[in-house]
């Protein structure tokens, strides 16, 4: 035989076998049961989704930057608003810390080597996808116009796609229902010998709580939803009052579960944020019982608010002060945890790095969050803002300024370990800055806007409010390029950053004993539990770049 005709085999024996290596590959992401695998492929996901969201949300502040029509119609309009409200809460805010990281840390953390359910896992990853696509089909379908909330009767008479999006969002919650029951089998048998309860890290607390709320509220939702596409497509009388419903009863089941759904957000944000504010201040958390406590009462109390959305609906008067004095109520353990994580950076050894950056931009917008929704829970003050823009501003001082922060914070806090690479932290700092000044410069002013009375969701306001839509506009705008430079810099990193250390932060956690990134079972045997908090045992290494035992201690021993 030839060279040339040996030189032409191998050649085709190597073109072949790459072939197959990629087919393989993509295979074996599709089919893979390894949790840090699903979670980074829910992380793709959930960013593409966060992606088509923002674009509809700049869209709409740019037809909102002058008065009368600037570049669209008004029912366009409505089409755009209605898609950002329900991309953002039910495909990325809702999902995304526990789908995320609690996928990828959490078995980490107690040192497993995978969820209880690997492959109810990997089920849940193709529920997400699939209730998202049936909920952006109707995009094609010539969009819908009732607002996230899906509000009877106009959803159940709307001639626009009504019944594709509620699907989606239908199926969405099963994606939401498998994962809260994975995640409490997998901290109830999986947690390691000598891990009890208070000994684990407060990110878990935060996700078995949330895990609880996403099991018992979610079927309320999607029992809601089903009679919805039910009375749409069948006619049957259960919200439309010409047909004998009553639409007040929608209110009331949609948001027995939205407002529980609002700690399906913040939860996983508060747990982040202990984790963080601990490493970075390099103290013990301050008050871990009353963190951990805090984070039950959140979800025991969030069942029982859902009636201050419903102030001027038409309930009794009764039943208005109770569910403000209980709205009041859940207030205590949120200030519970803000006050510890105060105290835990008090005379704390504070290094602000991209991870701490946001961190303290969330502690001071969900302050601003939490306080404003103390003149929406008095009965008096949410008579004159209810539907006005200061709801809206709330709002997103709480799920965007709150819940998507934390998820940023966790995304550059964690990023090392996922992707065994480390970022430039300068210019992470700089996105971290800029997103900053640019959410306040959005939503601060609306604040005012709002309590001048001007409504939401309106398509055309009067020239007194051009001044506010037009800061918050522009302020969008800088937003929006903060996350560029945020996916430049990881992206970036990828390519171009130096290999992670296991410890780049110096976390006493389990994740942070372990390589970047993780082998495939994590461990090869758990590490021997100790206090999460406890970083005494830690020194930084500028040989290794990031923290190692002190000198004659090994990972596993006592401190």
């Amino acid at each position: 035989m030839s060279e040339h005709h040996e030189a032409a085999m191998s050649t085709t024996e190597t073109t072949t076998k790459n072939y197959l290596n990629n087919k393989l590959g993509i295979m074996s992401w599709l089919f893979t049961l390894d949790h840090k695998r699903i979670a980074v492929m829910y992380m793709i996901a959930i960013l593409v989704a966060f992606l088509l969201g923002g674009i509809f949300a700049i869209l709409v502040r740019t037809e909102l930057v002058a008065p009368g029509q600037t570049i669209t119609d008004a029912d366009t309009y409505n089409r755009w608003f209605t898609l950002h409200g329900a991309i953002m809460t039910f495909m990325v805010i809702i999902p995304g810390i526990p789908a995320v990281f609690g996928n990828f840390i959490l078995p980490i953390m107690l040192g497993a080597k995978d969820v209880a359910f690997p492959k109810l896992n990997l089920a849940s990853f193709y529920l997400y996808v699939g209730g998202a696509l049936f909920a952006l089909l109707s995009i094609g379908l010539g969009g819908v116009d009732t607002g996230w909330t899906f509000y009877t009767p106009y959803s159940t008479s709307t001639s626009s796609a009504v019944i594709p999006i509620v699907l989606g969002a239908f199926i969405l919650g099963f994606s939401s229902i498998f994962t809260g029951v994975n995640f409490v089998a997998t901290i109830h048998y999986l947690r390691p010998p000598g891990m009890t309860w208070f000994k684990m890290p407060l990110f878990l607390w935060a996700l078995y709580a949330t895990s609880i709320i996403q099991v018992l509220a979610t079927p309320v939702l999607g029992i809601t939803l089903l009679l919805l596409i039910i009375e749409r497509a069948a006619g049957v009388g259960i919200f439309d009052p010409g047909l004998g419903g009553d639409p007040v009863l929608f209110q009331h089941f949609f948001w027995f579960y939205s407002h529980p759904a609002v700690y399906i957000m913040i939860l996983p944000a508060m747990g982040v944020v202990s984790e963080i504010v601990s490493t970075f201040s390099r103290k013990h958390i301050f008050g871990y019982k009353f963190i951990a406590f805090s984070s039950i009462a959140i979800a025991v109390l969030g069942f029982l608010v859902w009636g201050h959305h419903m102030f001027t609906s038409g309930q009794s008067n009764l039943g208005n002060m109770i569910f403000s004095a209980l709205t009041f109520t859940v207030s205590i353990p949120s200030a519970i945890k803000v006050f510890n994580w105060l105290a835990t950076m008090y005379r704390g050894s504070i290094s602000l790095k991209t991870p701490m950056l946001f961190t303290q931009s969330f502690i001071f917008l969900f302050g601003i969050g939490g306080l404003t929704g103390l003149f929406l829970a008095t009965l008096a003050t949410d008579i004159h803002l209810h539907d006005t823009y200061f709801v809206v501003a709330h709002f997103h001082y709480v799920m965007m300024g709150s819940a998507m922060i934390a998820f940023f914070a966790a995304l550059f806090y964690w990023w090392p370990k996922i992707s065994g690479r480390m970022y430039n932290e300068t210019w992470g700092i700089i996105a971290a800055i800029m997103n900053f000044i640019g959410f306040n410069a959005t939503f601060l002013v609306q604040f005012i806007m709002g309590s001048k009375g001007m409504p939401r969701r309106y398509f055309d306001y009067l020239p007194e409010f051009h001044i506010y839509h037009l800061i918050s506009t522009l302020g969008s705008y800088l937003l929006a390029v903060s996350f560029v430079v945020m996916a430049v810099v990881l992206i970036h990193s990828l390519f171009r950053g130096r290999k992670a250390p296991d410890n780049p932060w110096g976390g006493a956690t389990f994740e942070w004993q372990c390589a970047s990134p993780p082998p495939t079972e994590n461990f090869a045997s758990p590490p021997p539990v100790r206090d999460p908090y406890d970083m005494t045992w830690l020194v930084y290494s500028k040989s290794v770049g990031g923290f190692i035992p002190r000198a004659g201690r090994e990972v596993g021993d006592t401190p």
